[in-house]
This record gives structure tokens, C-alpha cells and sequence, in this order.
């Protein structure tokens, strides 16, 4: 399967709601998955995300606030319906997410859905040995948090393939 070259997002530190956000890019690969059968798509995401090194830990829709992980980069792969969401948190980019779509959301980066389909529903995965803390953003924290989005280990493969260290600048 030739993956299409991701599109690249950035977002600042956002200072006045506290969201750290990061250096690296949001990458979004759209329609990895042409599979009608939303269960087959779940499933082969989840093949996919392991396969690469990102055991999948969960199908759910994305919560309807801003949040971020200052402890974990988080890999989403949409398998039902489709759903307006916010990412860098409340000062950040509308974008739409379809069936097939995979974002891969570096640490800090904030998150929300805006709107969605009642049947909207995300395979999400994470690296080995990375938990994600669910963060709402809180300006008096934001130095203690940008601490910790730096500490976490870069996986060195995209969860869809492909070298990660290369799309997010830090390969050699």
C-alpha cells in the first residue's frame, strides 16, 4: 500500500489557556483505508497500528473538549462517520476528519470534536510504554506540562509506516 504523504499542521504554545501544544507537526494522512465495512476498517487500522509499533488502546469518539496528552503522542484512525474538530486547543484549527482518515497528534497538541456523527468512532494508539494524561489546559501549569511534552520518547515509526523521525525533523 503507497501511503500518500501526510499533510502537516503546527501549532504555537497557546500561553493564555494553557495548552503547550508542539514543535512538531499534527500529521494527516487522508483515506489510508478504502474498506466500506466500518469493522473490517477498525480492525485493519488496529493490524496497521500494532504492525508499526503502536499497540491500539481503545475505539471511541473524540471527547467534546479541548484536551491534550503531555504524556503520550496519540495516532487516530476514524473508522465510522465523520466529525468537525478543533486541534491546538481552544485558539486552534477546524478541520474535518472522514472515515479512513489517520491523524497522528504529537504530545501536547490540543484536541476536541466540534461536531460529529452519533456513530463517529476512532481506533486510538499509542507507543509502547507512553500513557496518556488527559490534560483541559491551565496557564499556571503550562511551564510544568511543556516539560513533560519534551521528555517524551520519539517512536521511530508513523503508525501507518514509514519513518516518523523523518516527518517530524528528527532524523539524521
Amino acid at each position: 500500500m503507497q501511503l500518500p504523504q501526510p499533510e502537516t499542521l503546527y501549532f504555537d504554545s497557546d500561553e493564555t489557556n494553557g495548552f503547550p501544544n508542539s514543535p512538531l507537526p499534527v500529521l494527516i494522512y487522508r483515506q489510508v483505508l478504502d474498506i466500506s465495512d466500518a469493522e473490517k476498517r477498525a480492525d485493519t487500522f488496529e493490524a496497521m497500528f500494532k504492525r508499526h509499533g503502536w499497540p491500539p488502546a481503545w475505539r471511541y469518539h473524540l471527547y467534546d473538549f479541548d484536551h491534550f496528552h503531555s504524556t503520550a503522542h496519540e495516532s487516530l484512525g476514524i473508522f465510522r462517520g465523520q466529525a468537525r474538530a478543533r486541534l491546538g486547543g481552544p485558539n486552534g484549527q477546524e478541520l474535518m476528519l472522514y472515515a479512513g482518515d489517520v491523524l497522528v497528534l504529537p504530545a501536547g497538541v490540543g484536541h476536541a470534536s466540534l461536531e460529529a456523527d452519533d456513530d463517529f468512532c476512532m481506533v486510538g494508539a499509542y507507543p509502547p510504554g507512553q500513557d496518556p494524561e488527559i490534560e483541559r489546559g491551565d496557564p499556571t501549569q503550562l511551564a510544568e506540562a511543556q516539560a513533560r511534552v519534551a521528555s517524551v520518547v520519539l517512536p521511530k515509526n508513523a503508525p501507518v509506516g514509514g519513518s516518523l523521525e523523518t516527518l517530524w525533523g528528527q532524523g539524521t
